[in-house]
């Protein structure tokens, strides 16, 4: 289980930074799509929220201590920050779907430990998060 929870930590440094990012570009972006992919960002980042809060929730209830610093976020994280500066759409898009892969990667490897170690009740919460990744990559890629 110790293996799972530090996965699952991994996760939740991963998607506090991402959410601190898309907000970052939600704030940023600029150009002739800034109308949709402002509220699209928005969007994101409200779905990225409440996967922080099941996943830290999750580890509690496996025995385990969520990480909760910035510090703890951006020493674990394998997601890069965002610049603090305008930014255009295709940046945000090449950025976030890359992003994106990382957590989908991610959640399949905890998806695998989970099944291997029969925890049941991670590999059900994570197999929401695939879907919801995979689905979120096709239809960017759709938009490039």
């Amino acid at each position: 289980m110790e293996e799972i929870n530090n996965n699952l930590n991994q996760f939740l440094c991963d998607l506090n930074v991402f959410f601190r990012k898309l907000q970052n570009y939600h704030w940023n972006i600029k150009g002739e799509d800034f109308f949709i992919m402002h509220e699209k960002l928005e969007e994101y980042y409200d779905s990225i929220s409440k996967q922080i809060d099941e996943i830290a929730e999750h580890i509690l209830i496996n025995g385990a201590q969520p990480l909760g610093t910035l510090k703890d976020y951006l020493n674990n994280t394998k997601i890069k920050e965002a610049e603090n500066k305008k930014i255009d759409r295709n940046t945000v898009l090449n950025q976030i779907i890359a992003d994106y892969g990382i957590l989908l990667e991610n959640a399949k490897k905890i998806k695998e430990l989970a099944d291997n170690n029969k925890d049941y009740g991670t590999s059900s919460l994570i197999d929401e998060y695939i879907l919801d990744y995979g689905k979120k990559l096709w239809m960017l890629n759709q938009s490039k």
